[in-house]
C-alpha cells in the first residue's frame, strides 16, 4: 500500500514575495549596496498589496539580506559575518534559556573550539599580536573592580586569541558564543578572588603563546575553560546582559 501524499500546505502571500525577491538577487547577481525595486514596484510587479510586500521586506532585513531605510529603496546588505551571528543572537538565547543541553553542548564546542584556537595562537603568533593580547588584557586588570566591564573585556582577551590564526570568522565566532553564554554567568554575584583567578590563567596562557609551547598552551586554555564553564548555569539566566565571558 502506497504512502498518501502529504496535504498541500497554503503558502503566506508574504512568504511567495520573499522567495521572489531572493530570486531577482540571485538572477541578476545583485550585490552589497544594489538597489531593489520600490514597493510600488513591487506590488505592481507581483500583484500583491502592500502589507504582503513589507512584511517580505521586514523578513529579509530581519535575516540580514536586505537594507530598508526610511524615504529609500531596500538595497542588497553587505555581507558581514558579524550581522549573521548578531541575527542569531536573540534566537540562540532563547533556545539556551530553555535547553540545558544546548547550552551544555555550546560549552563543550567553546572548550574545543578555543583550544584549537589557542593552539594556532601558539604557532603563529607575531611580535605584534603579542602586543595587541597583553594591551587587552592590561585592560581587564585595569577593569577588575567593575565585574560588567570586567567580563567584557574578558570575551575581548579571548576574541583576541582567536584572532591571531589571521582567520576574522574565529574571530567573531569567539566573540559571538563568549556573547550567548554571558546570559548565563553568575559573574551577577561577586565572587571574592575570582577576577585574580581568571587573571592569573590568563597570564598562563600568555606565556606559553608568547613562547610558542602549543602543548601548554592548549592545556592552560582547557583548565581555564573548565572551570569556567561552571560559572555559567541556566538557572542564572539574565535579561539584557552585557557581553563578556
Amino acid at each position: 500500500m502506497s504512502t498518501p501524499p502529504l496535504p498541500i500546505k497554503r503558502r503566506k502571500l508574504s512568504d511567495e514575495v520573499k522567495e521572489r525577491i531572493l530570486e531577482t538577487i540571485q538572477r541578476d547577481a545583485l550585490g552589497p549596496g544594489d538597489i531593489l525595486p520600490s514597493e510600488r514596484e513591487l506590488m505592481s510587479l507581483y500583484g500583491v498589496g502592500r502589507p504582503a510586500i513589507r512584511e517580505a521586506m521586514q523578513a529579509l532585513q530581519g535575516s540580514g539580506l536586505i537594507e530598508v531605510r526610511h524615504g529609500e529603496r531596500p538595497r542588497v546588505a553587505e555581507a558581514s559575518m558579524d550581522g549573521v551571528l548578531e541575527q542569531m543572537n536573540l534566537s540562540m538565547k532563547h533556545i539556551l534559556s530553555h535547553s540545558g543541553a544546548t547550552l551544555e553542548q555550546l560549552k563543550e564546542a567553546r572548550l574545543t573550539f578555543e583550544t584549537y584556537l589557542v593552539g594556532r595562537a601558539a604557532l603563529e603568533r607575531s611580535e605584534a599580536d603579542l602586543v595587541t593580547l597583553r594591551e587587552a588584557m592590561d585592560q581587564q586588570r585595569a577593569a577588575r573592580d567593575i565585574p560588567a566591564e570586567f567580563m567584557k573585556l574578558d570575551g575581548r582577551v579571548h576574541e583576541v586569541i582567536a584572532g591571531i590564526p589571521g582567520n576574522p570568522l574565529y574571530a567573531a565566532v569567539s566573540s559571538a558564543i563568549f556573547g550567548w553564554l554571558a546570559v548565563f554567568h553568575v559573574g551577577s554575584v561577586r565572587r571574592p578572588g575570582l577576577e585574580d583567578l581568571t587573571l592569573e590563567e590568563h597570564d598562563i596562557i600568555f606565556a606559553a603563546i608568547r613562547d610558542r609551547d602549543a602543548r601548554a598552551a592548549k592545556e592552560a586554555m582547557i583548565r581555564h575553560l573548565t572551570r569556567s564553564n561552571s560559572l555559567y548555569d541556566q538557572s542564572n539566566a539574565r535579561p539584557d546582559p552585557t557581553p563578556g565571558g
